[in-house]
């Protein structure tokens, strides 16, 4: 049962990998088109000193964006924020230490975020970690449910009436969230959310994909029926050589180094579609999809359940100390 609980979550994401790499061989990735410039907006980066969340924030601030990059690492973050002036963006861009694994960090960070009295017209929940061994936060949370997910629910949900205030119709506010094909392979164990029964790393990080997916489609069916200019997309980067790949087990990794040269997309190719769902003319007022390569895609058939949206809505609610709405 033990050897079932670990395998099976690794054969199905290591599946899932393959039928990516597939589709990533034969087909081009997205093109970004050329974006107007939005001076005055306001957006936040999680995760973005590094990688795809680098790739984004730059992207944002050179349309003329206030970019705030969200990251755990002061000295990468200066030089994340050096590297976006020096190009001669014309938004702004500037850092703010926030640890995602802390409850109370992120807390601290959006009642500072408020304080200030800015709007926020993009939220952008890139920040994410994959295949860890087993640990946990500081809040008592497995590490990819607290980082990946839960930190991304507290996080929107405390900065949810800026975004309400910001968004205008015709000018909505927007929330993307960064998931993964690997939600195709995930299964949310309400009972044992931190997986401390039987714990598989796979499994644990499809699940946060799939977690990711489910609070997306219920954000966006309350932003609807509160008639709030606010939408809410998940995005799927497909498979993209970054620093995430770094805990593949041993003969995957040495698989991987080839393959990646060939097959997967740069981190500026994957930020393309996260840039996209937060600034394209093409998305205002579209909320409520998961979007793959610039084209909205079915996800899967569990992400749709709407009283699984409503369950994992109410148990993070009480996992990150929220009242239940």
């Amino acid at each position: 049962m033990w050897l079932l609980s670990v395998l099976l979550p690794l054969l199905k994401l290591y599946l899932c990998g393959v039928k990516v790499l597939l589709y990533q061989m034969f087909n081009k990735s997205f093109t970004l088109p050329v974006l107007p410039k939005q001076k005055g907006r306001v957006a936040i980066v999680t995760g973005g000193t590094r990688g795809m969340g680098y790739e984004t924030a730059r992207h944002l601030a050179n349309l003329g964006m206030h970019v705030v990059l969200v990251g755990n690492e002061k000295e990468e973050g200066a030089a994340a924020v050096k590297r976006i002036r020096e190009e001669g963006a014309e938004g702004k861009a500037e850092f703010v230490f926030v640890d995602l694994t802390s409850m109370k960090s992120v807390r601290q960070f959006a009642q500072q975020f408020k304080e200030r009295g800015l709007p926020l017209h993009i939220l952008v929940n890139n920040a994410g970690t994959m295949l860890v061994p087993e640990r946990q936060t500081e809040d008592g949370f497995e590490l990819h449910l607290g980082l990946n997910y839960l930190s991304h629910f507290l996080l929107t949900n405390l900065l949810l009436d800026v975004l309400k205030r910001s968004g205008r119709p015709g000018s909505c506010a927007r929330i993307v969230n960064m998931s993964s094909a690997t939600h195709y392979a995930g299964v949310v164990h309400m009972k044992d959310l931190n997986r401390r029964s039987c714990y598989s790393s796979h499994g644990a990080y499809s699940q946060s994909k799939l977690a990711l997916v489910l609070f997306t489609y219920h954000l966006q069916e309350q932003l609807t029926a509160g008639g709030y200019s606010v939408t809410a997309n998940a995005v799927d980067p497909g498979m993209v050589d970054t620093a995430l790949y770094d805990n593949l087990w041993s003969l995957a990794q040495m698989l991987k180094k080839p393959v990646a040269k060939v097959l997967f997309r740069t981190p500026a190719e994957g930020a393309s579609i996260a840039i996209y769902a937060a600034a394209a003319p093409d998305m205002e007022g579209v909320g409520g999809c998961y979007l793959y390569n610039g084209q909205k895609r079915q996800s899967s058939e569990l992400s749709y359940d709407s009283e699984l949206q409503a369950d994992m809505w109410k148990k993070s609610c009480q996992l990150v100390g929220l009242q239940h709405a």
